[in-house]
């Protein structure tokens, strides 16, 4: 089968929200997702979003092998949610999000002339009173406010007490770096598995992950299912709604609008061929053995019997062309240096992420050392500020070594590249040190700094036969008009005056847009 899989460079990623700003332009800017953001940028160290997300002992999601070997939902399996299926699930509250809000534009424009300023005061969307804002989606942003929140993250709870210690003493170190997520698409969604309606289904064709709008009954099992939080209640529509990775994009050929908007050109977009008779097997693995397993899933597109196999389940060539040319497929299996956000969720995930190097650099020139030097920059890894115990936890299970390895690959890149841009002789023991050549690092080096727009999206366009296979009602485009539909302000449909956010029906809710259409 084939997966549409996503890769992000954090090395190169500043903080900048663009990705999240622009996504939300196109895909929640509506009534009842207010809170909602399919993309976010998270500092870590930090509580992400919704705060404590990978806290599972609290949120139940994800999947847990049983001690008989088999897989099975944190939350629990079908009998349990049948007897609890009219009970809240487990899902995050308003205080986990924030309370959105708006702000009283009106005043900036009608206020009568006066000696003071007017000020737009910011009022809630939920209730439509006066707040006083305490919380948003970014609020650990560049370690703002992190001092009073920091005890807080799941992670640095789950680090033994020596490195919480060495965490603390390094902190004004500089120890901060940036994680973008979406939804992770995965091989093994725990999501669809909760959705008591069969609302949530993977697309054969590219392994997008999708909900149907018109199954979705809002029972909110999905929420508790996803260990990364990534679904969302519309409390307008009452329906579950989540990133959709901009397939109707895809299908033409076009990046994700995240992908598109992104200033560091970070993220890389690309096919990958697997088995999916391997993946329960893989998701079944230990815990620090499951990145490699997850690597075991995925297929060489070079080899001539998986491209038959390819051929015979359906695959056209263009798709199998593309395979061998994803960037995706390059930088997880070829050269091994992205690793995956949470294996331990064991649901497979698709959104691979290579670890920050940068803070080495800074480290060695904050010393008085030459940076870029290979000896030095091979000595500082395990000195990094970012501690590798923190980067094991985010990406491999705990597992320190493949951290260390990816870590090792892109600093022997650093300074191979070094010799080469300054004239110097090229020195082919950097690459021996880290199992790779010469011409690989070039490869490397290549795509992950110079890389052309179409060397980073590789996307092979659906074809005029598939059209009606991938027909979705899902689309958050169906809702108030699509995005940039305006609203109540000027900013989008929460913009204007403060309107408490109702819980409609989908049948309401479709009423009314009808009879808006109607009227015009």
């Amino acid at each position: 089968m084939a997966q549409m899989a996503m890769v992000m460079n954090l090395d190169k990623c500043i903080g900048c929200h663009t990705c999240s700003v622009t996504c939300k332009q196109a895909w929640t800017n509506r009534a009842g997702v207010e809170y909602v953001w399919f993309n976010n940028v998270e500092t870590r160290p930090g509580q992400g979003y919704p705060r404590g997300y990978e806290d599972q002992d609290r949120w139940q999601g994800g999947w847990e092998r049983t001690r008989s070997g088999r897989l099975r939902l944190r939350s629990g399996g079908r009998f349990k949610k049948l007897i609890s299926i009219f009970a809240s699930p487990v899902q995050p509250g308003i205080d986990d999000y924030y309370e959105p809000w708006t702000y009283d534009y009106e005043m900036l424009t009608s206020a009568p002339l006066g000696d003071d300023f007017p000020v737009a005061r910011p009022r809630s969307l939920v209730s439509g009173e006066n707040l006083a804002i305490k919380a948003s989606a970014n609020w650990d942003d560049a370690l703002g406010g992190v001092a009073d929140t920091e005890a807080n993250d799941p992670i640095m709870r789950k680090l033994r007490e020596e490195a919480n210690l060495r965490i603390k003493l390094e902190y004004e170190k500089s120890f901060m770096f940036y994680v973008p997520r979406i939804c992770e698409h995965c091989l093994n969604p725990s999501c669809m598995a909760s959705c008591p309606s069969g609302a949530i289904y993977k697309r054969a064709e590219d392994g997008i992950v999708l909900v149907d709008q018109d199954r979705c009954r809002g029972w909110r099992q999905c929420i508790t299912g996803c260990p990364y939080k990534k679904i969302y209640f519309n409390h307008r529509s009452g329906k579950a709604e989540k990133c959709t990775m901009c397939y109707p994009r895809l299908e033409v050929g076009l990046p994700t609008v995240c992908s598109e908007t992104c200033v560091g050109r970070l993220r890389y977009l690309g096919i990958i061929l697997y088995d999916p008779d391997r993946v329960t097997a893989a998701a079944l693995a230990d815990d620090r053995d499951l990145y490699e397993s997850q690597l075991d899933v995925m297929l060489d597109p070079h080899d001539p019997q998986v491209i038959a196999d390819a051929r015979a389940s359906g695959i056209p060539q263009d798709w199998l062309d593309a395979a061998r040319k994803s960037p995706t497929y390059a930088l997880i299996k070829h050269f091994k240096v992205a690793l995956p956000l949470h294996p331990e969720y064991r649901t497979m995930p698709m959104v691979w992420y290579i670890p920050p190097l940068s803070p080495v650099v800074d480290l060695l020139q904050s010393q008085g050392h030459d940076a870029e030097a290979g000896g030095n920059l091979f000595g500082a890894i395990d000195s990094l500020r970012i501690p590798l115990e923190y980067l094991a936890e985010l990406f491999t299970a705990g597992d320190v070594e493949p951290v260390r390895l990816v870590l090792q690959k892109l600093a022997a890149m650093r300074a191979y590249m070094r010799d080469v841009t300054l004239g110097n002789p090229r020195d082919p023991e950097l690459a021996a040190a880290v199992g790779m050549t010469p011409e690989a690092l070039e490869q490397m080096y290549r795509l992950l700094a110079i890389a052309k727009y179409e060397e980073r999206y590789v996307i092979p366009k659906a074809h005029i036969g598939d059209a009606h296979n991938l027909e979705e009602m899902g689309c958050s485009l169906d809702f108030e008009g699509g995005p940039g539909a305006g609203g109540e302000g000027p900013f989008g449909s929460s913009s204007g005056r403060a309107v408490p956010v109702a819980i409609e029906t989908y049948a309401d809710a479709k009423a009314r847009r009808e009879e808006a259409e109607a009227s015009r």
